[in-house]
């Protein structure tokens, strides 16, 4: 068998551990940033289409489409075809309820958290 000479091995999803609580970091990153969060917020009031969006968020088009394709793809929001248009919905009201006491416990904290140095503001 021929001598393997100092190559890095590149790893494979499978020798890449996912754990739950990487898992769960995940899933709060998805709502760690303002516009998306934003978004979601808009779109728990009701089915909202994309134009919608983009007039709420007041960014431009290409920039809301990313921010809706992560809430999508991380389930926090479903997406259905209506002629030329996507309609945004929330399709599990859990996602309601995270929001509401994420609201609460930020106010209950909102002094530890304006101190807080460990965690940057976010720059969006």
């Amino acid at each position: 068998m021929p001598q393997r000479l100092n190559t890095p091995s590149v790893p494979t999803a499978d020798d890449v551990p996912c754990t739950h609580l990487d898992t769960v970091a995940k899933f709060f990153r998805a709502l760690s940033d303002p516009t998306r969060l934003k978004l979601l917020e808009f779109i728990l009031r009701g089915e909202r289409t994309s134009a919608e969006c983009v007039e709420h968020a007041g960014i431009s088009q290409p920039r809301v489409s990313v921010h809706l394709s992560c809430l999508v793809g991380c389930g926090y929001v479903t997406a259905r075809r209506d002629g030329k248009k996507l309609r945004y919905s929330v399709g599990d009201p859990r996602v309601a309820d995270l929001v509401v006491l994420a609201r609460s416990l930020a106010a209950d904290n909102a002094t530890a958290l304006t101190c807080c140095t460990r965690i940057p503001d976010s720059q969006d």
